[in-house]
């Protein structure tokens, strides 16, 4: 087989993995829902998603203090709603999804400024810097390294248990490594890196328990495949500025956000 042909082969395996894997994740109905009080401030609005990204305190029985975007349910609220406002609520979870119920919006007076310039998101064929980073292991690795290969990555939190995010995301990560391993050839010419936003929590021996957790083989997983990486803030920042994320400075905090 030829490269270009290979290299047809590897982006339709990984495309066909990823329609599969969006079309299971559609919402299913479950009456085992979970209410939970939410407080906090709005870093930023997108209604065509019908999220807003919110600065949150500690959600008691859920999750600790984070800033990530949430569905809101009413659109009326969302309209309403804009960047600084501080709002409360209840955080609706099941087993597949979640939303927040706004009760009370009060307007704010802090307004967020961008850290930096906004780069555009990549396009197909741009040069990808290589950028180093440190693994489940604690071994810098760069992406350079994987030159030559299809390499996937994504960004989650390891503390976030919401079942539409960060934990749907690693899911299907895993998902997509079970069905690569079905084709050798294309598997070896494959790589995955799971990239945490969280460097001060998500240290590489909390990433190695996560990853393990999810590819399932636990103390028997090599990360060959798939593999978990953190870095400094700057380090990580570096690279989900390049691949479109953005950062906002609050200015009453000086807390730096990432949406």
């Amino acid at each position: 087989m030829n490269r270009a042909r290979e290299s047809r082969l590897i982006i339709v395996l990984l495309l066909s993995c990823f329609i599969v894997l969006v079309a299971g994740c559609r919402p299913r109905p479950s009456a085992n829902e979970k209410r939970y009080p939410i407080n906090g401030k709005v870093i930023a609005v997108n209604k065509t998603d019908r999220t807003a990204t919110i600065e949150h305190e500690d959600i008691v029985g859920y999750m600790p203090a984070m800033t990530m975007p949430f569905r809101i349910k009413n659109d009326a609220d969302l309209e309403m709603m804009k960047p600084g406002d501080q709002v409360t609520g209840s955080l609706v979870v099941n087993d597949t999804s979640s939303w927040v119920e706004i009760a009370t919006i009060a307007e704010g007076t802090a307004p967020l400024s961008p850290t930096a310039e906004i780069p555009g998101e990549p396009k197909p064929g741009d040069e990808v810097p290589d950028f180093g980073l440190t693994n489940q292991d604690g071994k810098r690795i760069h992406l350079a390294q994987y030159r030559g290969k299809a390499l996937a990555l994504t960004f989650v939190y390891t503390r976030c248990p919401q079942p539409d995010q960060c934990t749907l995301m690693s899911t299907n990560f895993a998902a997509v490594d079970k069905e690569l391993q079905k084709e050798p050839d294309v598997y070896a010419k494959t790589h995955l890196l799971t990239i945490s936003f969280d460097p001060d929590y998500d240290t590489p021996k909390v990433l190695r328990s996560y990853g393990a957790s999810h590819t399932g083989r636990y103390s028997d997983e090599t990360f060959q495949h798939w593999e978990f990486a953190t870095g400094t803030k700057d380090e990580v920042k570096g690279v989900a500025q390049f691949f479109g994320l953005r950062y906002f400075q609050d200015t009453e905090s000086g807390d730096e956000q990432v949406i």
